[in-house]
């Protein structure tokens, strides 16, 4: 990881959380144009394969950036590399939060978002980059 200083990491993220509502839900559809059904139209959503409306993987996506911020500063995020998977969907009335760890070799995260059950939704990397 060429020169990152990772005496400024810290050893654990900041933990950041979201109440996920319907109108959280369509408030993000809004702003990202991504009116999908499944995520805003609750009859729609009901016969599907999800069984309900699901949150867009983004809008809970955006809690790690928000934990990552929190934690280390918008300045070290430029050039951030990040590898997650979507395991599970978020669902209206999840409360869902974000974090993660330091890796022994430093430079990177392990990164989740879990819902209120500590379901992982999402689990991944973020690899930094020298700043």
């Amino acid at each position: 990881m060429g020169g990152l200083n990772v005496l400024h990491l810290v050893p654990t993220l900041a933990e950041v959380s979201l109440s996920v509502t319907q109108e959280a839900i369509t408030r993000y559809a809004a702003v990202t144009g991504d009116y999908n059904p499944i995520h805003v139209d609750p009859v729609f959503a009901a016969g599907t394969e999800m069984g309900g409306v699901i949150a867009h993987g983004t809008l809970s996506l955006n809690l790690i950036w928000q934990s990552l911020e929190a934690s280390i500063g918008r300045d070290r995020l430029p050039g951030a590399e990040l590898d997650i998977r979507f395991r599970r969907p978020v669902r209206v009335d999840d409360l869902i939060s974000a974090g993660g760890i330091l890796e022994e070799e430093g430079g990177a995260y392990q990164v989740w978002v879990r819902n209120q059950d500590d379901v992982v939704v999402i689990e991944g990397r973020v690899a930094l980059t020298a700043r």
